[in-house]
């Protein structure tokens, strides 16, 4: 048997390819929408793809199922989503579709992958116990256990409600999981788990960085699985507790990969624009352009007015997911060699019109011709505290809610930044807004959506810590909030 794990490491994301070398046929378990790759890699190996599954309806990226069913490749699916979360797209592709109820096997070669119904995460979640007949194995060698289980942790059961807007879902689904996770107490020791994400995802609250694990030691060290163990309450309020937001695109996402991701006819292909082309784009509202300079500071000094702030980096899918509208054409200032590689990161979270590109170089000619230029104001954390008292200043904290309980400038407002874009109207437009988080990072992104909006941002960078320092650590109502 070969067995590959494939990282997303911008998503945290973990799909994987298990092949029977005797028949030369492989499957892949959770793949994402850019699916060319997945087919190359399983042809190095001299393997081809002939089945695709997925442990549930994906939250944080579009699904590759439906673009390998179009394919001729041979498809399985949880039929266990009940009325409102079942796969609607089956059938509309003439593709054979199987769909999985619990204890459901299927074979690849001679390796066979067992259903085992797994919800509380989501509804039709199904994890995958995988057994080598063909290396003389008669019990599962492990699970690929996609958002039930994780390295720490498990998954977070309100997504339903928190993100797709399914009031009530939260406690059901927390109450499912705790089910699913005595389960998963049954399982031997020895058998290894293979999880959908890793560290840094915002499918669960504490991702372990390790890439797999054993039921045994997840048992033994997970605290999630620690709190089941303690009953369904504690349980309960463990796995609802302190879950960051989701971010803004996950919503879209619950539903597209239930009706049917539309189809990739290859990756959007982007032209190069001139210094002019470029600068037409200034000020425009029916475009985004989508700058991903690294250096914080540099886009404050100068950039295309109108310009969103994505760096390409590992935020780059959360930045532009939460603030980026899908029906408006993109541009990119990005590096030619990094072109294809922010087009993956997009179409693999629904933004397809990429139409043009331009190098961090042609952005600098067209503003050393005297182009349109934009400056957002940049203070430090410091300096906020002398100018946050003003009559005609807001303080803005774009961290998670379980930081800014922790502590937080008196007086701030607070919006994650992944929730910004649909919380405008509960900003004032007739004052200076101060927009900070924990190091700059985030608010640096944030302060750029707020100044296309119309707003008047100043982006305040360094570490929150200082602030802290110097200003007595937490806030007072910290204090009554926590008595």
């Amino acid at each position: 048997m070969l067995f590959r794990q494939i990282a997303d490491e911008k998503l945290a994301q973990y799909a994987y390819l298990v092949g029977c070398q005797r028949t030369g046929e492989a499957l892949l378990i959770d793949p994402q929408r850019d699916v060319d790759r997945y087919l190359e890699m399983a042809e190095r190996e001299g393997l081809r793809v002939t089945a695709v599954t997925e442990t549930h309806i994906h939250a944080d990226f579009l699904s590759g199922a439906r673009e390998l069913s179009r394919r001729g490749v041979r498809t399985y699916l949880s039929g266990m989503g009940g009325e409102d979360w079942s796969y609607s797209w089956p059938g509309a592709d003439s593709a054979e579709v199987t769909l999985l109820e619990d204890g459901s096997s299927f074979m690849v070669g001679n390796i066979e992958i067992t259903a085992a119904h797994t919800p509380g995460h989501t509804p039709e979640h199904v994890a995958f116990l995988i057994t080598d007949h063909g290396g003389g194995a008669d019990e599962p060698m492990g699970m690929v256990s996609g958002d039930f289980v994780f390295v720490g942790d498990v998954g977070r059961p309100d997504l339903l409600e928190s993100a797709a807007g399914v009031a009530g879902a939260m406690r059901q689904g927390a109450e499912a999981l705790y089910r699913s996770v005595l389960r998963f107490e049954g399982y031997p020791d020895w058998m290894q788990l293979w999880p959908g994400h890793g560290a840094g995802s915002a499918c669960g609250k504490a991702l372990g960085a390790v890439p797999d694990s054993t039921v045994g030691y997840e048992r033994r060290f997970s605290p999630a699985l620690g709190a089941a163990r303690r009953g369904e309450a504690d349980f309960i309020d463990y796995v609802l507790d302190a879950q960051p937001e989701p971010p803004l695109y996950f919503g879209r996402m619950k539903r597209l990969n239930r009706d049917g991701p539309p189809l990739l006819d290859g990756l959007p292909a982007p032209r190069r624009l001139t210094p002019e082309e470029l600068g037409a784009l200034a000020g425009r509202t029916d475009v985004a352009v989508v700058d991903t300079r690294l250096d914080r500071s540099e886009f404050m000094r100068g950039h295309l007015p109108g310009s969103l702030r994505a760096p390409l980096d590992k935020t780059f899918p959360t930045i532009t997911g939460s603030y980026l509208d899908p029906d408006l054409p993109i541009h990119l200032v990005v590096p030619e060699a990094q072109v294809e590689e922010a087009v993956r990161d997009l179409v693999r979270i629904g933004l397809d019109r990429v139409e043009g590109w331009a190098p961090p170089e042609t952005l600098e000619a067209w503003m050393a011709a005297g182009g349109a230029i934009a400056r957002i104001e940049e203070t430090d954390t410091l300096a906020m505290e002398g100018r946050r008292h003003g009559p005609d200043v807001a303080v803005l904290d774009v961290r998670k809610l379980g930081e800014f309980r922790e502590g937080h400038v008196p007086g701030a407002l607070h919006v994650p930044h992944t929730r910004l874009a649909e919380r405008l109207g509960e900003l004032p437009r007739d004052k200076k807004i101060l927009v900070y988080c924990r190091s700059g990072a985030r608010s640096a992104t944030a302060a750029a959506l707020l100044a296309r909006e119309g707003f008047d941002a100043v982006y305040v960078n360094g570490l929150f810590e200082a602030w802290q320092a110097e200003h007595g650590g937490r806030s007072p109502d910290h204090y009554i909030r926590n008595r």
